[in-house]
């Protein structure tokens, strides 16, 4: 199912948008309502999505290792969609979720919509890189 204005309005990312903006873009993303438990992006696959965390919880590991937690509002996924195509960590539940997903011609199309959104983006791949 389509995302809705509700969905998007507390994420801080899209705070620069009014809601007629968010609203165009909430019919982008696809709900999806999730486990405990689920991977939800794997290590080392291809990965032509990017994900906003509606509601829930989840952790992000890479080789094994515990590299962050993640909670509402937080989103995930760019720098496969920004990068060499591959999931550079694995995304697992730890809680019942709602996601928001946006699919790489949408998340294409947002970047060269909305720049400051696409800055924002940039500048969080920049810190989990290390490089900002």
């Amino acid at each position: 199912m389509p995302a809705e204005l509700a969905d998007l309005a507390s994420v801080p990312l899209f705070a620069s948008l009014s809601d007629s903006e968010r609203s165009e873009i909430a019919a982008w993303f696809e709900v999806k309502d999730v486990a405990a438990g689920v991977r939800l992006v794997g290590e080392g696959t291809t990965g032509s999505t990017f994900f906003v965390l509606a509601r829930g919880d989840v952790v992000v590991t890479a080789n094994g290792e515990l590299i962050a937690s993640l909670g509402p509002t937080d989103f995930f996924g760019e720098l496969a969609l920004l990068g060499e195509g591959r999931r550079t960590a694995t995304v697992t539940t730890t809680s019942d979720a709602r996601v928001l997903v946006l699919f790489g011609d949408d998340f294409r199309r947002l970047r060269a919509t909305y720049p400051e959104i696409a800055a924002e983006i940039d500048a969080a791949m920049l810190r989990r890189l290390g490089r900002a």
